[in-house]
């Protein structure tokens, strides 16, 4: 059974540059916590795979540079469930969505100009308004 995993426009990353490890889970599960190995590891490194091309490399390693080990490997832990492959599922599903949010590219701003119209009006009421708190001010003039 192929576990290639689809991230999105069809980048898919190879099963086999997965390593896929189970370890033994802490927290809530009495006995069986101590007797199975439920938590599921898994490393990428993105630095040598066939995956991405290279901009999409780039990209990847600058937005994930603060999670990926010196070698350049990715690495994703799961342990929310007491069953190995429901997190091997979910290990998966994680590792996809960061890889999606790292190849995310922000849309460019578009520069807008303010229109001649607008800028009159801005003004237009700014003087009134001006005008206004003159007239409410009282003078009180000595003779």
């Amino acid at each position: 059974m192929k576990n290639d995993i689809p991230i999105k426009n069809g980048i898919v990353i190879p099963d086999q540059e997965l390593e896929i490890t189970a370890s033994r889970a802490g927290g809530p599960g009495g006995q069986h916590v101590n007797k199975t190995d439920t938590r599921i590891t898994i490393r990428w490194n993105i630095q040598k795979t066939h995956a991405l091309n290279g901009v999409q490399k780039e990209r990847v390693l600058q937005n994930l540079q603060s999670r990926l080990t010196s070698d350049g490997d990715l690495i994703i832990h799961n342990s929310a469930s007491r069953s190995q492959q429901q997190n091997k599922e979910g290990a998966l599903e994680i590792l996809a969505q960061t890889i999606r949010k790292a190849l995310y590219v922000p849309k460019k701003r578009m520069a807008t100009k303010i229109s001649k119209t607008v800028k009159e009006k801005r003004l237009e009421s700014k003087a009134r308004h001006s005008t206004v708190k003159k007239m409410r001010s009282k003078k009180i003039t000595y003779d």
